[in-house]
């Protein structure tokens, strides 16, 4: 018995000692999250020695030159498999005249808005113009639409390149992005989760909507892009949860008022819809813990009716 307790205390000893080399062999990193747009994505930079507080502008080096960014996650050191190496640097925290020239960029934003979309209607193209942005050195100007197929918008690319002097790029956006840049209301009456807080877009499933008990109407579990309702994910995990402490729907189970089949599920009340009998049948319900499973799928089913018979065969036989 006592070497049975040593044996255990060193093999715990060696399990903590093999976590803390983990523990230790895995690099961190100081970050600084910087948002580029009110509910875009959180994106990871090395503050280079800065110490820009919650809701502080900064200046950052992106792929694409230099940013304008609000600070979101204060200094803090995350480990290595949350960064994507090398982490671009914040150049400064944004002063006086950098704000100025964000300003500024937004208000030619407007007026490249309006021609864009002059020059769209002029070469007679097939797109949707959703948001215009100035990066913050003005090297680049981009413009978001949305079109059924491919455009072909290399005149227009000239045309405008022509007038602003500048990089021009056209980005081809989803139903999804246009939705989450242009916003809304949803049916709940709130504006849309993705403009208002959600930092990328969750995948969804039918299946989400089935486990919850929602009507499959398309229209009425879809929302303004005609997607799928991102919230229809807010509370999937806590159904899955519930459900496995459940038997499935067609489950074969006993209950107090005898032996029948399950029919519906209330996951999040923890209770059970049983049918009894097929020509002229009845329902009941009942809580979780009144319900035993005998058999969950139809194969088990086939093997509970075989044992049954086999069992009844040999009670008659003797």
């Amino acid at each position: 018995m006592m070497e049975k307790e040593e044996n255990r205390v060193e093999k715990n000893t060696e399990n903590e000692e093999v976590a803390e080399e983990m523990a230790a062999s895995c690099e961190t990193y100081e970050i600084v999250g910087v948002r580029f747009k009110k509910s875009g994505k959180i994106y990871y930079f090395d503050p280079q020695g800065l110490k820009p507080q919650n809701g502080s502008n900064v200046i950052v080096e992106t792929a694409r030159g230099l940013e304008f960014g609000t600070v979101v996650i204060p200094n803090r050191f995350v480990g290595e498999d949350k960064v994507v190496l090398p982490l671009r640097p914040v150049i400064r925290i944004a002063t006086e005249a950098d704000v100025l020239i964000y300003e500024e960029n937004k208000r030619k934003e407007k007026e490249a808005e309006v021609i864009c979309l002059e020059k769209i209607a002029e070469h007679n193209l097939e797109m949707k113009l959703v948001d215009v942005e100035y990066t913050f050195d003005n090297n680049k100007l981009l413009f978001y639409f949305t079109a059924e197929g491919r455009v072909d918008f290399r005149e227009l690319v000239k045309s405008l390149a022509s007038i602003f002097r500048t990089r021009i790029e056209l980005r081809q956006i989803g139903i999804r992005d246009e939705t989450k840049l242009i916003g809304g209301l949803g049916v709940c009456g709130r504006p849309f989760c993705c403009k208002k807080f959600l930092d990328d877009f969750v995948q969804v499933s039918i299946k989400m909507a089935k486990e919850q008990n929602l009507s499959l109407n398309s229209q009425k579990i879809s929302g303004a892009c005609g997607r799928l309702m991102c919230c229809l994910r807010y509370e999937h995990e806590l159904y899955e949860e519930e459900l496995a402490k459940l038997p499935k729907v067609d489950a074969f189970v006993e209950t107090p008022d005898g032996r029948g089949f399950v029919c519906e599920l209330v996951p999040l009340a923890g209770l059970v819809k049983v049918r009894f009998g097929s020509e002229h049948p009845t329902i009941r319900t009942y809580a979780k813990d009144q319900v035993k499973i005998l058999a969950n799928t139809k194969k088990e089913q086939k093997e509970l009716r075989e044992t049954e018979n086999n069992r009844q065969s040999k009670q008659e036989n003797n």
